[in-house]
């Protein structure tokens, strides 16, 4: 018995699904003549619910990593580590975010007219 090993079917289907998914087109859906064009997104809505999101993985994180602290079985340690992740990520994308909107701000500030 080979524990920790992975036989070579399982290998195969994930080449399988890793081919699968590098021929898919990856660029924006076109849509079929006739069709009604999608609503327009407004960019403070986005931004805002964006920010929502990660507030919402944060506090959600931070209530799994109290669970498990106080011993709850139904929350495990690679639960709470990988939703700490998430929430970690999802503020440093936001961060990075509001880093390229300050420096575009800037820039357009000091254009000269």
């Amino acid at each position: 018995m080979n524990v920790g090993s992975i036989d070579s079917g399982r290998i195969e289907a994930m080449i399988a699904q890793l081919k699968a998914a590098a021929t898919k087109p990856t660029g924006a859906p076109v849509a079929p003549a006739g069709a009604v064009p999608a609503a327009k997104v407004d960019f403070a809505d986005a931004l805002k619910n964006s920010i929502s999101q990660v507030s919402e993985a944060q506090l959600k994180a931070g209530e799994m990593g109290k669970a498990f602290t106080r011993g709850d079985d139904s929350v495990s340690l690679s639960d709470v580590m990988v939703s700490m992740q998430k929430a970690s990520i999802g503020f440093q994308a936001t961060v990075q975010v509001r880093n390229k909107l300050v420096s575009a701000y800037h820039e357009i500030m000091n254009m000269q007219v």
